[in-house]
Order: C-alpha cells, then sequence, then structure tokens
C-alpha cells in the first residue's frame, strides 16, 4: 500500500513540474490555511469540552478542577521525568494517570480523537511558553 501511495505521489510530481507548477510541499494557500486553523480549533473546543465536563472520570470530577485553563499541565515540559510513573513520559501519559488516578476513570488510547483532542486544548492554553522538554 506504501509503494503504491508513494508512486503515486512521484507521478504527481512529475505531472505538476511538467505542467510548470512552482508549487513547493511547504507552500500553502490562504484558503489550505484557514481550513486547517478552523479544524484545529474545533479539536481545541472539544478538547476544553473534555477537560472542563466531569464524563472522563467516575467520580464527577473535570480535569479543569485541578487546571484550571489547563494551568500548570506544562506541556511545553513533556517529554520529562515523572515522579508518578517513575520514568520519561509524554503528556498523553501523564493525562491517562490522570483519567486513572484524580478522574478514577479509565485510559484513553493514544490516538483517540478524544485524546488528541485533549492534548490540543492544553497546548493551546500554553501557546506561547517556550518549548523545554524535561524541565519540571
Amino acid at each position: 500500500m506504501k509503494t503504491k501511495i508513494a508512486g503515486a505521489l512521484a507521478a504527481a510530481a512529475v505531472v505538476a513540474v511538467a505542467l510548470g507548477s512552482t508549487i513547493r510541499a511547504d507552500e500553502f494557500t490562504k484558503k489550505d490555511q484557514e481550513r486547517w486553523e478552523k479544524e484545529y480549533q474545533s479539536v481545541v473546543t472539544k478538547g476544553r469540552e473534555l477537560f472542563t465536563s466531569g464524563a472522563l472520570g467516575t467520580n464527577g470530577v473535570a480535569c479543569a478542577q485541578c487546571h484550571p485553563n489547563a494551568a500548570n499541565t506544562h506541556p511545553e515540559t513533556y517529554p520529562k521525568f515523572q515522579k508518578q510513573l517513575g520514568r520519561v513520559i509524554a503528556l498523553r501519559e501523564m493525562i491517562n494517570w490522570c483519567l486513572q488516578q484524580p478522574l478514577e476513570g479509565k485510559p484513553l488510547a493514544l490516538d483517540v480523537p478524544d485524546m488528541i483532542a485533549l492534548e490540543a486544548y492544553i497546548h493551546h492554553e500554553r501557546r506561547g511558553v517556550k518549548m523545554a522538554p524535561g524541565k519540571h
């Protein structure tokens, strides 16, 4: 399957060059960027809904009760050593720890839309903060 996709992409690139296209892979139209921003914001909104809801656990506690507006989540410091788990982890693993411990819920698969939405919301709230992986 990957070979077919790679072949199709290579063929499309050859056609584009033959037709005189000068668009590079890292150039996007304003319409593309607006669509992507709209999609991203919809995921951030879903993440905020989850973060402020008690639906992720079984005891009615919401993430926002300990972390209003995703405060003190420090996504820019992950991956880092996390005392609760005794090893270096990614933010999504800490999210799952919180879901299981304080919220008394079940962990989310790392690639499901709800996990991605939670991460997107947390990162969105901390935008502009300098990246500092490993920092506490």
